[in-house]
């Protein structure tokens, strides 16, 4: 056997570059490069690997968590084909990275992390970052990323990444179980050399399959879907993953049944598709909810039915209801007692076409249909056309975006009350059109993940639109993405807090309590002075940017064409009105409000959550026809 005597950090960089995926004829490298921040626990090894490597690329992030939003944005932006590695030093450099970790996995995006770890050989430690334990010595912070992790391993031997980086491929490029992979790496291993077998370097093609759905699923499925009188799909971000959006489109054509989006899956369909009823859930459109509500036949595909998306099992209030589950996971494929067909999206959707050809629902359905998206269009015309204040709503700055984007842009946002309104409003013409990190809804990942979208299409502006606490929470990549030169768009709305907290802790009777950027204010002890004057505009230009205030309608109209032409990242700060919010439509969320409260508001709020949590529905016990 012929081998190649490297260190393992040599050995870890030489597979990486080496791997390979490919799905339906189109293969591509899987690893586009490193993200990190070197330090005493890394820069040795894998440092002094990548420095070797450069067809490598290595990139340098301003912060650890926000290289795994980089990786994640630009998996995410590329159906998860393509992902980058995320390094970090052992100690708070890794720790950082556990928040990347956990907003991947839960939104199901293949990333790779590689924090240095203490050291494997003990007998120098504790060493600076350790955290030690009377418990046992193989015990470091990088235990934090066990539980945030699809797959977990420790290099404690150079001749365990043999073994360990197949298995961490194995999870990367699962349509199933990926999400984030941590391998952990001891300083001194990194630094060892070892015989390593040559064929460990040799250039090796994951195939990505699409799972046939199994044939009894899929002729009970059909059945069902015969049966329906008021059938409803909800597409969620499986649908984009497995690109399944062009067989979406004819198969909900062609037989008349109406479509929701879920954050993830929202762009599974032009928003005037004539299916397309838009966002659905808590954040979603009148028809969306109401055909949630009367629907007998939910049809869910590659959405994990989360709350927002199922108004906390308040959405389906049919008492015929069933559900087809059409998802890669079983875990998701189960969930509210669906007849589970487990396989790819785009594949079942084909089989379900073809099977169906011919059959449409009925003609008063359609006509409810078509009614249903007219009114929301006329909906999302008013709010678009608002002319409030100044200060501006935040739905008419959405609508200006919107309108003075291309088709082919990319708006990016995940925290905040601008997921909701943008879920809503945005009027999404292309696939992959609308990037939302919502599973986790990681507040400060809107900009470190428009660098990564932007990475992914370099030919396609991406609109990050950022509320003022994000901002704020992690803004260091503006520096990142004049560095690399990669232009981002910046829609900063300024609303002086926490505006969807603030919203929320007044609907739950607490007033907007600890939620604004106020002063302490002696007399009453609390934050409620005055609002803090930060000047956001000066701190976006310190960063390098290119920086417009903008008031006025016309204002934010004239800026946001203008950064089109911009030659770097250009910000745009806009004031707006937080108490002029985009309405609730049809739906419900579950916030548990103080069961006993000496303060009256929450008392009424609480009274008023008794009764709406009496609607929530226990699906997962039903039992669907056929299958028990």
């Amino acid at each position: 056997m012929t081998t190649r005597r490297t260190t393992m950090a040599q050995a870890l960089v030489g597979f990486l570059k080496n791997q390979y995926v490919e799905r339906d004829g189109r293969e591509n490298p899987f690893f586009a490069g490193a993200w990190g921040i070197f330090g005493h626990g890394i820069i040795a090894g894998v440092g002094q690997a990548l420095q070797e490597s450069p067809d490598f690329p290595y990139y340098v992030s301003k912060n650890e968590q926000a290289s795994v939003h980089i990786a994640t944005a630009y998996a995410k932006a590329r159906n998860r084909m393509s992902t980058f590695a995320c390094i970090s030093s052992i100690g708070p450099g890794a720790t950082n990275m556990v928040t990347g970790a956990a907003t991947a996995t839960i939104n199901r995006i293949p990333v790779l992390l590689l924090p240095g770890d203490i050291f494997a050989r003990r007998n120098v430690a504790p060493v600076l970052q350790q955290l030690e334990s009377e418990q046992g010595q193989d015990v470091s912070v990088n235990d934090a990323f066990k539980p945030v992790s699809r797959y977990w391993d420790r290099i404690n031997r150079p001749d365990q990444l043999i073994c360990s980086l197949p298995e961490a491929m194995r999870v990367l490029t699962s349509p199933a179980q990926t999400g984030a992979v941590t391998l952990a790496l001891p300083q001194d291993v990194q630094a060892e050399a070892y015989d390593y077998p040559e064929e460990m370097f040799h250039k090796r093609v994951w195939h990505i399959p699409r799972a046939e759905p199994d044939r009894a699923m899929l002729a009970r499925a059909i059945e069902w879907i015969r049966a329906a009188k008021r059938p409803l799909i909800v597409a969620g971000g499986g649908v984009l993953y497995s690109e399944a959006t062009a067989a979406l489109d004819a198969f909900a054509r062609a037989t008349g049944i109406p479509v929701g989006e879920t954050q993830a899956g929202k762009g599974s369909l032009a928003f005037d598709h004539p299916q397309n009823l838009g966002a659905i859930g808590v954040t979603g459109t009148p028809g969306a909810n109401i055909a949630a509500r009367e629907a007998d036949l939910v049809i869910a595909i590659g959405t994990r039915l989360s709350d927002f998306t199922t108004a906390s099992k308040t959405a389906f209030q049919s008492e015929k209801v069933r559900f087809l589950s059409i998802n890669t996971a079983e875990i998701d494929a189960y969930k509210h007692a669906a007849l589970p067909m487990v396989a790819d999206a785009r594949v079942a959707i084909g089989h379900l076409g073809a099977a169906l050809a011919g059959h449409q629902v009925e003609a008063a359905y359609a006509a409810r249909i078509a009614e249903w998206k007219q009114q929301w269009e006329a909906e999302t015309d008013r709010i678009y056309a608002l002319r409030h204040g100044p200060p501006i709503s935040q739905g008419e700055v959405i609508g200006i975006v919107n309108r003075l984007s291309r088709p082919e842009d990319i708006v990016l946002c995940a925290a905040g009350s601008l997921p909701g309104d943008l879920h809503k409003l945005w009027r999404t013409r292309q696939p992959n059109g609308y990037h939302l990190e919502y599973g986790y809804s990681c507040m400060g990942y809107e900009i470190a993940g428009g660098l990564g979208a932007k990475m992914a299409y370099p030919e396609r502006d991406v609109w990050v639109m950022v509320g003022d606490g994000s901002y704020l929470m992690m803004n260091s990549e503006i520096v990142t993405s004049i560095q690399e030169g990669y232009k981002l768009n910046i829609v900063l709305l300024d609303n002086h807090g926490f505006s969807s907290i603030g919203g929320l802790s007044g609907a739950i009777g607490s007033g907007g309590f600890g939620t604004d950027y106020r002063f302490r204010r002696a007399g009453s002890g609390q934050l409620d002075g005055a609002y803090l004057p930060v000047d956001f505009a000066a701190l976006a230009q310190g960063l390098g940017a290119h920086v417009t205030r903008a008031t006025t309608r016309e204002e934010v109209e004239a800026a946001v064409e203008a950064m089109k032409s911009h030659d770097r990242t250009s910000v745009v700060v806009v004031e707006v009105d937080k108490e002029m919010r985009v309405p609730g439509y049809e739906s419900w969320w579950d916030v548990p409000i103080s069961e006993v409260s000496g303060i009256e508001s929450i008392r009424e709020a609480r009274a008023g959550y008794e009764k709406a949590v009496t609607r929530e529905r226990h699906h997962e016990i039903a039992i669907p026809e056929g299958q028990g």
